[in-house]
């Protein structure tokens, strides 16, 4: 072993490690392929599509199928394109994911740095919501925004995705806090610092990787979800996923499999936007909070 070890060159890399490289390189390629055949597809014509196959490349570039996906398809019984539903998501997912974070801190930071009587089964219980399926939620949900008088509205969407995702964001910031030592809250006490300035001053500025991963988490969530979508809004208010789904199943003439993939890109982009930009800190902001001290 000694002289194996010696004829080999230091830092030369040995079949198990080309092995290892060559099966992750065939694992990425196997998972990108449809993402590669979604994008060359969108820029190809019709003809090129029925003409070709769905591994070769356009040979020429046709930006027709992203411009009528953005302005001109058909989602149903309007053909104004993905432009206002892609909107109209925006204007819930922000919202959704920013005070359902605000909210998942401010409850980490009560139910980790201010304990009180029963503060263990109350987080016991809001972990309950991690596990209960969108569809069981479905009719309480509809009675309350009935009640509220939020039915088919923004905001009732919005109220909806709040309340689902507090317990997933309590959950990342509770136990993300568990692993700051105690001493700094109680030196904020000694130097009388009250309950919000503390938050404010000291727990907020050390939370950043944390909110990154809420925010990561929650955006994807939100962005992604259909059901709740499709069940709580309606007519022009509804978000890009029913959007998507209504051109998709739409059918006026001959299929358009271009215009569709091209749709399918522009539902996309924001969460791999969000992922590109910021993915290396999800991980990174997990294992902060997974060992103490």
């Amino acid at each position: 072993m000694a002289e194996l070890s010696a004829s080999r060159p230091p830092g030369a890399p040995g079949w198990g490690r080309f092995v290892v490289y060559a099966a992750l390189a065939a694992v990425c390629c196997y998972y990108l392929a449809p993402l590669f055949v979604m994008l060359t597809t969108s820029f190809k014509t019709s003809e090129e599509i029925r003409a070709g196959n769905l591994l070769s490349l356009p040979q020429q570039l046709s930006f027709y199928a992203w411009e009528k996906a953005w302005s001109g398809a058909c989602t149903g019984s309007t053909c104004d394109g993905m432009r206002g539903y892609f909107w109209n998501s925006m204007s819930f997912v922000v919202p959704s994911v920013l005070i359902s974070t605000l909210l998942g801190a401010f409850n980490g930071y009560v139910l980790t740095m201010w304990r009180f009587r029963g503060s263990d089964t109350l987080f016991g219980l809001l972990m309950i919501g991690c596990f209960i399926p969108f569809q069981v939620v479905l009719l309480p949900m509809a009675r309350t925004l009935g009640l509220l008088g939020l039915a088919n509205t923004t905001t009732g969407l919005i109220f909806v995705h709040v309340v689902y995702g507090l317990a997933f964001t309590t959950l990342f910031f509770r136990n993300y806090y568990v692993t700051l030592p105690d001493e700094l809250v109680k030196a904020a006490k000694i130097d009388g610092a009250g309950f919000f300035l503390i938050f404010r001053r000291i727990i907020l500025p050390l939370s950043v990787p944390i909110f990154v991963v809420s925010v990561i988490w929650q955006f994807t969530q939100v962005w992604n979800d259909f059901l709740f979508g499709v069940v709580f809004s309606s007519g022009e208010r509804q978000p890009i996923t029913v959007a998507l789904n209504n051109l998709v199943n739409t059918s006026t003439g001959v299929k358009e499999y271009n215009v569709d993939m091209a749709a399918a890109i522009i539902a996309a982009l924001p969460t791999l936007f969000v992922y590109v930009v910021a993915g290396k800190y999800f991980v990174r902001g997990l294992t902060a909070g997974a060992v103490k001290g």
